[in-house]
C-alpha cells in the first residue's frame, strides 16, 4: 500500500506534499515490492517531499501471526527500506501500531463505511477462501484501516499497483460520506496514480500471476535475502515461451512471461520498456536471461548485504522507528483531533 499525502499548510487552500508508503511486514521482502514501492520512494525521498513509510503490522494480524515471527517481519522489513537507500534523516519511517491515530481514525471509518462496500472488496473473499465464516472481524473491515492509514494524512493521490485500486475506490467513499454526513470538506478525495515499467511484479513460474511472498514455491520470486547465486539461478529457470524477444513493446501483448521480464529490467534499469525493447528486440532468451541475471544481482545484492548488518543490531532499528512514528504523530495527531471534533467528541 502506497501512498502520496498533502496536509493543508498554514497558508490557507496550499497543501504540503507529502509521501506515504505501508507495506505488510508478513512473510519476506520480494522483488515486487522492491520494484513496486520502495525503490520509486526512496528515489523521492530527494525531490523536496516530505516522506514517510510505514511497517503496517494492524494489518499483518488479520491473518493468524507468531508474535516473534511479526517482531522479526517488521524489523527485516525496516531493514530492507534502509538498506534500499531510505535515509532515516529525510524521511520518517515507522511501524503502524506505534501512531495509533491510524487506528483510531479506522473506527470512525467503521461507522462511515457500509457493510455492502466491504463485502464487495475482492480481497476479503480471496482470502477468507470458501469459509468466510471463519475470517477475522478484521480481514472484513481491514480496508477501513487502509482508508485511515491514507486519509489521516489528508492523502490527495496514491500511488498503488492496479491490485490496490479498488481500496482506493473504497477510501474515496468513505472520505465522500463522510464529508456529506457532517456537512464539510474535510477529507480530500484520493486520485489512484498508477505508473512505472514494474508496479505490478509477476510471478517468475506464471507471467499471469503476481509474484508474492505467500507463493508455496520459493523459485516464483526473488527474496531481497537471496544470495547471488539464488538470484541468477531463478532467472536462468524463470518460465519463457519459445520465441524471441519482439522488437516492438506491442509484441508483449500476450506474452505474459516475456512481459514480466522486461519489465523487471526496466525497472531495475531505470528505463522505460521502449528503451529496453530498443536494446534486447530480437534476443533469444537464452541471452537475454544471462543480461538480466548479471544486472539483478548487481543491483540486489548489496541490499541483501546489507539488511543482513542492520539485522545484527536491532536496536538501532527500533529506535529510528521510535524517531519515525513521532514525526508521523506530529501530522496526525492535530487531523484526528479534528475528525473528533467534526464527529462531536468532547475533548
Amino acid at each position: 500500500m502506497t501512498e502520496v499525502v498533502q496536509t493543508p499548510s498554514q497558508l490557507g487552500t496550499q497543501f504540503v506534499p507529502r509521501v506515504f508508503s505501508g507495506i505488510q511486514p508478513t512473510g519476506g521482502l520480494t522483488l515486487g515490492n522492491y520494484l513496486g514501492a520502495i525503490k520509486r520512494f526512496v528515489d523521492m525521498q530527494s525531490s523536496g517531499v516530505e516522506t514517510f513509510y510505514c511497517m503496517v503490522d494492524l494489518h499483518a494480524i488479520t491473518m493468524p501471526q507468531n508474535p516473534d515471527d511479526l517482531r522479526r517481519a517488521t524489523r527485516e522489513l525496516a531493514a530492507g527500506y534502509l538498506a534500499a537507500g531510505l535515509d532515516p534523516a529525510q524521511s520518517a519511517l515507522f511501524n503502524q501500531s506505534q501512531v495509533p491515530e491510524h487506528a483510531q481514525l479506522a473506527w470512525i471509518f467503521n461507522c462511515v463505511a457500509r457493510m455492502g462496500w466491504l463485502n464487495r472488496m475482492t480481497q476479503f473473499k480471496d482470502k477468507a477462501g470458501k469459509n468466510r465464516e471463519a475470517a477475522s472481524v478484521g480481514l472484513f473491515a481491514y480496508p477501513t484501516l487502509m482508508a485511515a492509514d491514507i486519509l489521516v494524512y489528508h492523502a490527495t493521490h496514491v500511488p498503488v499497483g492496479e491490485d490496490q485500486k479498488q481500496h482506493i475506490e473504497l477510501t474515496r467513499d468513505i472520505a465522500t460520506k463522510f464529508n456529506h454526513d457532517y456537512g464539510v470538506d474535510f477529507f480530500p478525495i484520493p486520485e489512484p496514480v498508477i505508473e512505472g515499467a514494474a508496479t505490478r511484479v509477476m510471478s517468475l513460474r506464471d507471467g499471469t500471476k503476481k509474484m508474492s511472498k505467500s507463493d508455496p514455491s520459493d523459485a516464483s520470486r526473488i527474496n531481497m535475502t537471496d544470495d547471488t547465486d539464488t538470484i541468477a539461478k531463478k532467472i536462468r529457470k524463470a518460465k519463457t515461451d519459445p520465441d524471441a524477444l519482439p522488437s516492438e513493446a506491442d509484441g508483449l501483448a500476450d506474452r505474459p512471461e516475456a512481459r514480466n521480464l522486461i519489465n523487471i529490467y526496466a525497472g531495475l534499469a531505470d528505463k522505460s520498456v521502449d528503451e529496453v525493447i530498443a536494446e534486447v528486440g530480437g534476443m533469444e532468451f537464452s541471452a537475454f536471461k544471462p543480461q538480466l541475471a548479471e544486472l539483478a544481482v548487481s543491483k540486489l545484492s548489496p541490499i541483501a548485504t546489507e539488511m543482513a548488518r542492520l539485522m545484527e543490531d536491532t536496536a538501532e532499528i527500533d529506535k529510528i522507528l521510535r524517531a519515525g512514528a513521532e514525526k508521523a504523530r506530529a501530522v496526525t495527531a492535530p487531523i484526528l483531533a479534528q475528525t473528533y471534533d467534526i464527529v462531536g467528541m468532547v475533548s
